[in-house]
C-alpha cells in the first residue's frame, strides 16, 4: 500500500500539460479546485469528471499509474460514502431498519463526496505534481509570488522549502516500505492485534524514519552550502519560462468551464 502512494512524483513526457508554463499550471490548479467546489448536481459532477479524465488524456500519464494512486484512499471513500449514506436524511426514504434509514438524498450526496474527493486527487495531480518538475515548479511559484517580495517576504526561500518538502515525498515513502520489510523480516507484526498493539508495532518504524529524515536534511544542507547557495538573491536562471498562445488559451477553457459548470448546477438534483 506504501508503494502505490504517488504524491510529489513527476513523471517525464512531452505532451500539452507537460510544456504549459508552471504558473500557468498553479493558476489551473486552483481555477480546478473551485470547480470542483463550485458543482452541486449530478450533472455538473459528472461534468468535472470528465474533465478530470482529459487531463489524463492530454498528459499522456499511464491510466494505472493514476488509479494506483487512488489506492491509498479507498478506505477513505468507503468510509466517507458510509458516513454520508446512513446520516444524510430527506423526503425519499428507500430503506429503514430500525434506527437505520436510508434515504435518496443520501445516496446521491454519498456519490457527490466521492466523485468530488477523486476529482481533486487526478485533477490536481495530474495537473501540477505529475507534469511538472520540482525546478520547474519552484521557479512558478516563486514567480507568482513575486509581488510579496515588496514587503519583505522571502519568496524564493518559501517556494523552496515546498518543493523540497514535495519532492521528499515520495523518498520519505520509499524509506519507511524499506524500513518495515526490515522490521517484518525480524519478526514484526504490522497487520494483527488490536489498534493500541498496531501502533506500538509502530514506534520501531517511526524512528529511525525520523533519524533518516534528519540526516537526508543534513546532508541537503550541506550540498547546498557545497555549492555556495545563499538565497535567491541576484540568481539568474538556464531556462526563463514565458507565457504562450496555449497557455493563455487553456486559462480561458478552464474559466469557460467553471461558467458552464455553474450553470449546469440547475440540473441533476442540485444538493
Amino acid at each position: 500500500m506504501i508503494k502505490d502512494i504517488t504524491l510529489g512524483q513527476f513523471f517525464p513526457g512531452n505532451s500539452i500539460l507537460h510544456r504549459l508554463d508552471p504558473r500557468i499550471k498553479i493558476i489551473l490548479t486552483i481555477i480546478f479546485i473551485i470547480i470542483v467546489f463550485s458543482a452541486k448536481s449530478l450533472l455538473s459532477y459528472l461534468a468535472v469528471f470528465l474533465l478530470s479524465l482529459s487531463c489524463i488524456f492530454i498528459s499522456k500519464i499511464n491510466l494505472r499509474v493514476v488509479l494506483k494512486g487512488l489506492k491509498p484512499i479507498v478506505f477513505v471513500l468507503i468510509f466517507t460514502s458510509i458516513l454520508n449514506i446512513f446520516w444524510t436524511t430527506g423526503e425519499d426514504l428507500l430503506f429503514s431498519l430500525g434506527i437505520i434509514k436510508i434515504y435518496k438524498e443520501g445516496l446521491l450526496f454519498a456519490l457527490f463526496m466521492v466523485l468530488r474527493i477523486v476529482s481533486l486527487i487526478i485533477g490536481t495531480s495530474v495537473l501540477l505534481t505529475y507534469t511538472t518538475s520540482p525546478i520547474m515548479l519552484t521557479d512558478g511559484l516563486e514567480k507568482l509570488l513575486s509581488p510579496l517580495k515588496v514587503i519583505k517576504v522571502p519568496v524564493h526561500e518559501f517556494s523552496l522549502m515546498m518543493t523540497i518538502a514535495l519532492r521528499f515525498i515520495p523518498t520519505l515513502i520509499e524509506e519507511t516500505d524499506k524500513i518495515m520489510s526490515a522490521q517484518k523480516a525480524r519478526g514484526a507484526d504490522f497487520s494483527s492485534g488490536s489498534l493500541s498493539d498496531r501502533a506500538k508495532a509502530l514506534i520501531p518504524v517511526l524512528i529511525p524514519l525520523f533519524i533518516s529524515s534528519f540526516r537526508r536534511a543534513d546532508e541537503l544542507a550541506t550540498a547546498m552550502e557545497c555549492r555556495c547557495y545563499h538565497g535567491g538573491d541576484g540568481r539568474t536562471k538556464m531556462n526563463t519560462p514565458k507565457l504562450t498562445y496555449i497557455d493563455l488559451m487553456s486559462v480561458f477553457l478552464f474559466i469557460l468551464f467553471g461558467i458552464v459548470i455553474i450553470f449546469t448546477n440547475n440540473f441533476g438534483g442540485v444538493v
